[in-house]
């Protein structure tokens, strides 16, 4: 395991910490891949239900990139031509799992770490940290994680975010449904639980395909979506959760779920 990302387990839940606190928890290509590898193991593991997403300390859930300046004066390198950049593999890993994953926003997320925190499912924030796409002020455009924003800021809200580089607290964030809770730091942990328990208290196996759908539904254009929510909705009722599920309801009973 690398020390710059934490792995840990508890449970049915999977948590991976960036264990930069010193540099905001900056990312970089050690953590994307530390990132990453938490998420190999979490689906790896078939009782892990749940990812949560954090960073170490009080101070940064993730400042964005680590920006070192080159020689000539850039502040880091990257191909046009080549896709393969440790932020878009890391966004690409993130988006094709298929366990929910929630990120505890514990202190600031700007830049890439606002992106982090829309790629992840669902988000619980301290109600003071900072939320923003700074990079307008040194000079550039918040454009890896674009399609990431895209996805959860209202337009008019994320040109603003864009264009200006303010940024707005947690509890604003969450008036606008940036983050889905905003809390005080002394109460993050107890939302993050209560979140995590409603999340993991029902079907993996509908969990799992439900996520898988809903990426290939955003590549599709109405009457695709439409036609592959049938194919999965008859898929998916042949599952045992399914199964299980509609048992349950019958019975009026808890569902005992198999995670098949």
């Amino acid at each position: 395991m690398n020390d710059v990302v934490r792995i840990t387990r508890e449970s049915s839940v999977l948590t991976i910490t960036i264990n930069r606190p010193e540099r905001r928890n900056a990312l970089n290509e050690t953590v994307a891949q530390g990132i990453a590898r938490g998420l190999d193991e979490a689906e790896a593991d078939r009782q892990v239900r749940a990812v949560v997403l954090t960073g170490a300390g009080d101070k940064a859930f993730c400042a964005g990139g680590d920006l070192q300046l080159n020689a000539d004066g850039t502040p880091f390198t990257i191909a046009a031509d080549d896709p393969r950049h440790y932020v878009a593999q890391l966004f690409r890993r993130i988006q094709a799992c298929r366990l929910p994953i929630i990120a505890r926003v514990n202190g600031h997320a700007l830049a890439g770490g606002f992106g982090l925190v829309c790629a992840c499912d669902l988000a619980v924030a301290c109600e003071d940290a900072l939320i923003g796409v700074t990079e307008v002020k040194v000079g550039i455009f918040p454009m890896m994680i674009l399609p990431l924003l895209m996805r959860v800021v209202p337009d008019r809200t994320l040109m603003e975010m864009c264009l200006t580089g303010e940024t707005m607290t947690a509890g604003e964030a969450a008036q606008q449904r940036l983050v889905n809770y905003a809390v005080p730091a002394s109460e993050l942990d107890a939302k993050l639980d209560w979140l995590v328990a409603r999340v993991t208290s029902k079907s993996p196996t509908g969990i799992r395909l439900g996520k898988q759908s809903l990426a290939k539904m955003r590549e599709m254009n109405f009457d695709h979506a439409l036609e592959y929510a049938q194919f999965m909705l008859a898929n998916m009722t042949r599952t045992m959760d399914a199964r299980e599920g509609f048992t349950a309801f019958a019975e009026k009973r808890a569902p005992v779920w198999t995670g098949e």
